[in-house]
């Protein structure tokens, strides 16, 4: 996962109180979310990754980890499709027992799928991405041995499977095992990011066990089937290398087609141009005086899908580049990350943009949605 990272916090807009309002809500009465409060120890390792970390992975990070959960019970329709999931928000700290590394605090809204649920035990796989402080990053001076972060503030993706067992009726033991990830998104350099596999145990406090819930069959949404328009645009920076401070404008223009395929997903067909001011200033480093540059700018063409969760999605992207005369680059492209629409039309995402699995940008994204043809009702596609 060299650089890879899910980029920040929407997860926080996918609170049932806030789902309850989605396009695929109807009106209802749910039973209340009941409060789930866990506390957990950490121990990990650092994987090398890359052969210019590999001197810091000597230390095993411990770590200590609080949460606040939500069950859903139904109050919108997703809640049923995805059989119920957690909501919630971990606030984890990061001893890595390295005075080149510090300490790491993080803040992770996160979602918890379960896959076996029963009266005394959740079996479940957890998803967040958030933002961390790292209290030593890279200093040219006084910290040129940290090539794991050059910057204080990260993003940090957060997966784990958990599997919690009821010793009373309110009180929980839980086990887990997953991975902790930060890094910058290659917005400063050096920039190589850390994953810290991880076990983890811990007791949860269930407010109430279990849960009820209510619509397990939820109704079908309205737009299965229909196609629509997208078209957006973004803006990102980088920086090129660590001697270069220079923060470099990258921004694109994308539009695409796409369908409504069933309950849980959209498919999209695209073309979208990139423009990365680096890529100029680094010909303009490396050609000869009066000698002619080839252009900088990339036209690619991606094929993508979209998880639901309501007004929120996790995007993720298959593109290749149809024109690029500048070679600075894999010729296809991968995009991962959060989607959130503010209305039926207006939509805003932070998304991840990665070279065979090298991070190029953090690209911050609005767009609108225009509607396409609705074609005669379907079946659902589940």
């Amino acid at each position: 996962m060299r650089n890879t990272i899910l980029p920040v916090l929407l997860w926080s807009l996918a609170t049932p109180w806030a789902a309850a309002q989605t396009p695929d809500s109807v009106a209802r009465v749910a039973p209340p979310a009941p409060f789930i409060v866990g506390a957990y120890a950490q121990g990990s390792i650092i994987m090398a990754h890359t052969y210019a970390i590999r001197h810091l992975v000597a230390s095993h990070p411990t770590g200590f980890e609080i949460n606040l959960q939500r069950q859903t019970t139904g109050a919108a329709p997703w809640h049923a499709w995805y059989k119920f999931p957690k909501i919630g928000l971990a606030l984890t700290y990061y001893d890595f027992h390295n005075p080149v590394l510090g300490y790491a605090f993080a803040a992770s809204p996160y979602i918890s799928k379960t896959f076996s649920r029963g009266p005394k035990h959740d079996f479940s796989f957890r998803l967040g991405a958030g933002l961390a402080y790292l209290t030593n990053p890279y200093n040219q001076e006084t910290n040129h041995k940290n090539t794991i972060a050059s910057s204080a503030l990260n993003a940090t993706l957060q997966f784990r499977f958990e599997y919690d067992y009821a010793l009373t009726p309110h009180l929980g033991l839980l086990v887990g095992a997953g991975l902790n990830h930060y890094s910058n998104g290659a917005t400063t350099k050096p920039n190589f990011g850390v994953n810290l596999p991880s076990v983890v145990l811990g007791l949860n406090y269930h407010e109430l066990r279990p849960a009820p819930t209510f619509n397990a069959g939820g109704p079908l949404p309205a737009e299965i089937g229909t196609n629509f328009i997208n078209v957006s645009t973004s803006l990102g920076f980088k920086q090129r290398t660590e001697g270069d401070k220079h923060k470099y404008i990258v921004n694109s223009l994308t539009l695409a087609v796409g369908r409504r395929v069933n309950r849980k997903s959209n498919l999209l067909l695209g073309v979208e141009g990139f423009n990365d001011r680096s890529l100029k200033a680094t010909l303009e480093d490396t050609t000869r005086a009066g000698g002619k540059q080839p252009d900088v700018k990339k036209v690619g063409v991606f094929a993508g899908h979209e998880l639901l969760f309501g007004r929120l999605a996790f995007v993720s992207h298959l593109g290749f580049y149809v024109y690029a005369p500048y070679k600075s680059s894999t010729a296809y492209y991968e995009r991962l990350g959060l989607k959130y629409h503010f209305t039926n039309t207006v939509f805003g995402a932070v998304d991840l943009k990665i070279h065979r699995g090298a991070a190029d940008v953090i690209e911050f994204k609005v767009g609108a949605r225009l509607p396409g043809h609705r074609p005669e009702p379907t079946v659902d596609l589940r």
